[in-house]
């Protein structure tokens, strides 16, 4: 059988379309699902969107709308980065599904209760709509919320609660054992600070009467599920948990635990904190790593509607295509730290690394192999060439487990780099050129090598490499000279 790869992404928020915040964490889940099934894996890769809570209900009637089509119309947007963005995901989740969601956070808050860790009481707290989420005194920044900059407000009604505060010593224990791996090191060092200050308990109901766009609690009519305790089950009720259907159930069974969270640093504590928490007291394996990224910024400023700078992604992806957007968010952004969007490093990254570099390179081989036959069975693999290839097939493969997405593209450039200075090298062209058909063979093998392992990056120029030049044993078929990226003008 083969070994199993269960990766997921944070749900995105419906209160807004997608910018190209959410695309970097989209494109860094579908690079792993892709590596992972070209190592032979058996990958489910989820996504979706978390459509229920008090700020989608609020934006919804901002906007004169009633907040079911609300919610499905920006969660449509959001399924629609599957082709703009060429994702590979397997399922797109709704929290508003009550087929497939619902039955999972059901039995979910029922395991909890269960355990004994939900019990009710009146609670006075600061209530953060951005984060939806009550924050303490010590969480603030100046008296305001540290995400969203805005004064939380004072909230008081009777909730449910959640003991988070009973499963601080084993979250920690598990993250200190790597049990749970987070990554980078730096958010590990974040959650185990927050676990010493001692985890407080949380709210995971609000009155009906303040947010009735959610989940009925079990039992209690009164009371709409907290959006987390909602949220964050989406990733077993996805794979099966709480359907009655034996199938699903050794869906769930097969799948379960994720082997990677993908999610970004100002959700790092409800992921490594409460879900924990919640599958500790549910008696649920604990999900094996949470790799955290930052945020993106515009040309310097943090993304925001005020500012007017809000990027959709398929804005940049029909001016300059798909892979170009792609490479610049795994190639120029820190994969774990804030990056920056900008329109003049786009069009640099483009020019020097797509077109002059990846474009002009492969379009050289092809064209040279194109004039020469290489049809007889006489050839022979340059060994240089050939070491170098397994260089860098290890020192990508060493990256991709660290998840450093831009470690790896600077490796396959480098073998580019030295394909170019190969080439120059023997000078297959020169009349005065000696082993001219083993060093196009070799050139040859070198750009099917590069498009191989280009492929959980640029999936669609990966695939135009191959479709244009293919081996079968020592003989190399050049169907047409690639033309991958014309150069652009600033």
């Amino acid at each position: 059988m083969k070994e199993k790869y269960y990766i997921t992404t944070a749900i995105d928020y419906v209160n807004a379309p997608p910018h190209i915040g959410h695309a970097l964490e989209k494109i860094q889940a579908d690079v792993l699902a892709r590596y992972a099934r070209l190592k032979g894996m058996d990958v489910y890769f989820l996504t979706g969107t978390d459509e229920h809570g008090s700020k989608i209900a609020r934006t919804a009637r901002e906007a004169g709308a009633e907040v079911k089509k609300f919610a499905a119309q920006n969660s449509k947007t959001f399924k629609e980065l599957k082709e703009i963005l060429n994702l590979s995901w397997n399922q797109f989740i709704r929290t508003s599904d009550q087929k497939k969601h619902w039955p999972g956070v059901i039995k979910m808050w029922n395991a909890l209760a269960a355990a004994g860790d939900l019990y009710k009481k009146t609670y006075r707290g600061l209530y953060c709509a951005g984060c939806e989420g009550f924050l303490t005194e010590k969480d603030l920044v100046d008296g305001l919320c540290p995400i969203h900059k805005k004064e939380p407000e004072l909230v008081e009604e009777e909730n449910y609660f959640f003991r988070l505060s009973a499963y601080g010593k084993q979250i920690k224990q598990a993250i200190q054992n790597k049990d749970i791996r987070v990554i980078p090191e730096s958010r590990e060092r974040e959650i185990l600070s927050l676990i010493n200050t001692g985890l407080e308990d949380v709210s995971f109901s609000r009155s009906k009467e303040k947010l009735a766009w959610g989940i009925p609690v079990p039992g209690d009519d009164s009371q709409t599920m907290y959006v987390w305790a909602d949220a964050l089950t989406n990733y077993i009720s996805a794979i099966g948990y709480g359907q009655s259907d034996v199938l699903m159930s050794r869906n769930f069974e097969k799948w379960w635990p994720a082997d990677v969270h993908v999610v970004g640093k100002d959700i790092l504590r409800f992921h490594a904190a409460i879900w924990p928490a919640m599958l500790l007291s549910a008696k649920l394996p604990l999900p094996r790593v949470l790799f955290v990224h930052g945020f993106v910024n515009a040309e310097g400023q943090k993304i925001s509607k005020s500012l007017g700078n809000v990027i959709a992604p398929q804005d940049i992806v029909s001016a300059y295509g798909t892979d170009p957007f792609r490479y610049y968010f795994l190639r120029e952004i820190s994969p774990t730290e804030d990056g920056d969007f900008s329109q003049t490093r786009f069009l640099e990254r483009y020019n020097a690394d797509l077109a002059n570099g990846l474009g002009n390179f492969t379009a050289r081989v092809a064209t040279l192999v194109s004039k020469r036959e290489l049809k007889k069975d006489f050839k022979l693999m340059d060994l240089i060439v050939e070491q170098r290839i397994k260089t860098v097939q290890k020192n990508i493969d060493e990256a991709m487990r660290a998840f450093r997405f831009n470690d790896a593209l600077a490796e396959l450039w480098e073998l580019i780099s030295f394909g170019d200075g190969y080439l120059n090298e023997k000078q297959p062209w020169a009349k005065q050129a000696v082993d001219v058909d083993n060093a196009l063979f070799s050139l040859s093998v070198l750009v099917t090598s590069i498009a191989v392992l280009l492929e959980p990056f640029l999936p669609k120029t990966a695939k135009k490499i191959s479709d244009a030049i293919s081996l079968k044993g020592k003989m190399v078929e050049v169907k047409e000279v690639p033309k991958l990226f014309p150069r652009l003008e600033q």
